[in-house]
């Protein structure tokens, strides 16, 4: 081989090397740097600071599964209820924490009325999984739990996965959550194209109400009812598990617009929070409902790279609560547990 091409080669590698750690620090390494660096200087306050009433939406820390508690005008709502004990399949991969016992002790020292029950105003299932749904059928269930409706889309295994029907519980859990709604006799909403409604002062927007996967099967993430929440200019957008595995995203990014707060896709997981949506959508602030260990870095390495929002991760922060203000400002509070 000639001098010539052995140069070459080693060139070559070295600029392989080089380029290879160039993106392990940009996507793996500096992250975490900048995230840190990034949430060290924006004021986030603890929970002891707040005041008694507000209006706000209580992210709770419920590993990587989603429990959002909506309070506003002294009303109450409960977005999605995390991840359950059962595991009515008895799948070993199924056997996760659950988080029940957590999110009933926080509803009753957070939402009680002087009655001691909690009245919530409505309760969402964003889609049928069981760590957005699988607490729902517990809580609905106790004594000191008053439910006035459910929003709740029908879950048609015919139009799943074949992987997710066979090695998941969605049917399970969402008859669950059916048999605990029909139990106290509340109404189960399953139609709700384009529904807008109010809470206190927030006025609701539901998004991907309808089904737009009419052809081959899809997993149970594409049918996530995202939830746009509004108050004096504010607005905040609550993803669910929406990714733009089937392009759900770039559908709806146009239709939601510019946002002040997001709580991010699928925990952060590859498929979610694609360059498009964050560039439209362009948050000051995202909120991770999961354990900073299980969060995607490379996820929160392109909100930061593109955004340079603030991302507060829910079991970083023991719980975070975002209260908006009258003016439109949000302020942040975290130790909520």
């Amino acid at each position: 081989m000639k001098k010539t091409a052995k140069i070459m080669i080693l060139i070559f590698l070295a600029v392989t090397i080089v380029t290879g750690f160039y993106l392990l620090l940009k996507f793996y390494i500096i992250p975490q740097s900048k995230i840190s660096g990034c949430r060290e200087n924006f004021n986030v306050l603890d929970k002891s600071e707040i005041s008694e009433n507000g209006d706000r939406i209580h992210f709770l820390s419920t590993g990587s599964s989603d429990c959002i508690l909506l309070e506003s005008g002294g009303k109450f709502a409960l977005v999605d209820c995390a991840e359950d004990t059962d595991n009515p399949r008895d799948f070993k991969d199924l056997e996760f924490e659950g988080y029940e016992t957590k999110v009933l002790d926080y509803l009753k020292k957070n939402a009680a009325s002087k009655d001691g029950k909690v009245h919530l105003d409505f309760v969402l299932g964003t889609h049928s999984h069981s760590d957005h749904i699988g607490g729902f059928d517990s809580i609905i269930s106790d004594k000191d739990v008053v439910v006035s409706r459910a929003y709740l889309r029908v879950y048609d295994e015919t139009k799943i996965d074949t992987y997710e029907v066979e090695n998941w519980d969605n049917k399970e859990v969402y008859l669950q959550m059916v048999d605990a709604l029909n139990s106290k006799n509340i109404p189960i909403i399953s139609d709700f194209k384009e529904t807008k409604f109010t809470l206190g002062n927030f006025n609701i927007t539901l998004f991907n109400t309808e089904n737009q996967n009419d052809t081959g099967l899809v997993g149970e993430n594409d049918n996530s009812i995202g939830v746009l929440i509004e108050k004096s200019g504010a607005r905040v957008f609550l993803a669910a598990d929406i990714d733009n595995k089937s392009g759900d995203e770039s559908r709806l990014k146009d239709q939601i617009g510019k946002i002040d707060l997001l709580k991010v896709g699928h925990h952060s997981y590859s498929h979610s929070t694609s360059s498009g949506w964050l560039r439209t959508l362009y948050p000051s602030v995202c909120v991770v409902t999961n354990n900073y260990e299980n969060a995607d870095k490379k996820t929160l390495r392109t909100i930061e790279r593109i955004c340079g929002s603030v991302i507060l991760v829910t079991g970083k922060e023991n719980g975070v609560i975002a209260s908006i203000n009258d003016d439109g400002t949000i302020s942040y509070y975290n130790n909520i547990h």
